[in-house]
């Protein structure tokens, strides 16, 4: 969430005020210390309910996008995350009696599940930074453990333990983020900071960072062929289709495709030379990230090429707040190398790639602090940050990019319906105020 927020608003107006940045770092760091060993029941619980109305504020607004967006799929998934955020917020609130045993029985389940997530996915792909995904994940399951177990800590400790641990990673992470401003240099561009730099994903970004403009010439498009809706699918499979592979009638295996697209000239769509359809046994061994796998890449020449010689993509988005020349800069250095590789260097990990190169500073200001906050209330920011911790696990594949675009447009692109415009509108279908003025909207 912080280097999604930071990525967007861009490094310029951070980078005089680091040490901001590493104070309010160690001061989250040193609260969450006596957070967890050393405040009272009280204190806990007061903690708990502030947190709880943080969600109930993002529950609200994604409510009012569900009521300026209430016949649109959009406008459900909004429903779906308010209502998961105003029940966990109420829970917050009004915190019931003897609910450590719950609370911890949550945590015990999210943390072996994500735990073992990560060793498994390492294991299976292979990937670079698999030594530390044994790590991490193996001590998820210890603290799982010590909370079923209740010892060294008692139950009640647990939980103001885990809390704890959330405030002191963020703690670390504005810390570690304002030493690493100070030593950027004037218009470097966020991705090339070490915490971007896992999987070797952004080593071809551009070397500086240009500001991004609304009056663009030509959008910037996203075009996304899910598994599902490009292949001929008999029996569907809702999340496996949606988001990882599809089997058609051949019993072949479809993992979509995705590809961005800047008229006239440019188009990233980064392919395998020699198309590979591939059973259930060979799709599993072509997943590890290994070199092994690495085969010679195409650079597909215009998406009227691909969409006729395959099949029009089933999802579009377009950006017209981005920076072209990020854009060009980056496509011109990632397109030196056309070595592709089904997990660690395919067409989505590049149209990721490519997105987060054209939309630094996206949301740059004069009051980046009040954009900063903005932002880390913004619920889009949320689900964006979590696309992108997913697509880590593992790897990017068309249905996350196809989310996140969708997720980042929202975020970036000025025509968007502020809150407080979704709630006129839903006012004015109660009749509880007079009808939109019809003057234009200045430009």
């Amino acid at each position: 969430m912080l280097k999604l927020s930071f990525l967007l608003i861009g490094t310029r107006a951070f980078r005089e005020r680091w040490y901001i940045l590493c104070v309010v770092g160690a001061l989250l760091m040193a609260g969450a210390f006596y957070l967890a060993f050393h405040a009272p029941a009280g204190l806990v619980v007061l903690t708990g309910r502030a947190i709880g109305v943080v969600f109930l504020l993002m529950g609200a607004g994604n409510l009012l996008q569900f009521f300026s967006q209430i016949r649109s799929v959009r406008g459900a998934v909004a429903l779906a995350r308010a209502i998961c955020l105003i029940a966990a917020g109420a829970f917050a609130i009004h915190w019931p009696a003897h609910a450590e045993d719950v609370l911890a029985a949550l945590f015990c389940v999210v943390f072996i599940a994500d735990g073992l997530g990560r060793i498994g996915v390492g294991l299976l792909l292979r990937l670079p930074d698999l030594r530390w995904r044994v790590t991490y994940g193996s001590v998820q399951l210890a603290f799982a453990l010590v909370f079923l177990a209740g010892w060294p800590l008692p139950l009640e400790r647990s939980v103001a333990l885990c809390v704890g641990l959330i405030f002191a990673f963020r703690g670390w992470l504005l810390m570690r983020l304002g030493l690493l401003f100070r030593k950027l240099d004037e218009d470097s561009t966020i991705l090339h900071l070490p915490m971007f730099a896992t999987r070797g994903w952004y080593a071809r970004s551009p070397d500086h960072a240009e500001a991004a403009t609304a009056t663009v010439a030509f959008p910037m498009i996203v075009h996304v062929w899910t598994p599902a809706g490009s292949a001929d699918v008999p029996h569907r499979r809702l999340l496996l289709d949606r988001y990882i592979a599809a089997v058609n009638a051949d019993g072949m295996i479809s993992t979509g495709h995705s590809s961005l697209e800047m008229p006239p000239s440019l188009y990233i769509s980064h392919y395998p030379a020699v198309e590979m359809d591939r059973s259930g046994g060979d799709f599993v061994g072509a997943l590890r990230s290994t070199a092994e796998n690495d085969v010679p890449g195409h650079f597909q020449p215009s998406y009227a090429e691909e969409a006729a010689g395959w099949c029009e993509a089933d999802g579009r988005v377009e950006f017209h707040n981005y920076s072209p020349r990020q854009l060009e800069a980056f496509w011109a250095r990632y397109q030196q190398d056309d070595t592709y590789n089904l997990t660690n260097r395919n067409c989505s990990v590049v149209v990721a790639q490519a997105l987060d190169a054209a939309l630094e500073g996206a949301l740059a200001t004069r009051r980046p602090w009040l954009q900063l906050l903005t932002l880390l209330t913004n619920p889009e920011i949320w689900v964006g940050a979590l696309i992108r911790a997913r697509a880590n696990v593992g790897t990017w594949t068309p249905g996350l990019v196809l989310d996140y675009a969708r997720t980042l447009a929202r975020i970036v692109e000025r025509g968007e319906v502020s809150r407080f415009e979704s709630l006129a509108r839903f006012a004015r279908r109660l009749g509880l105020v007079g009808p939109a003025s019809r003057a234009r909207p200045s430009p």
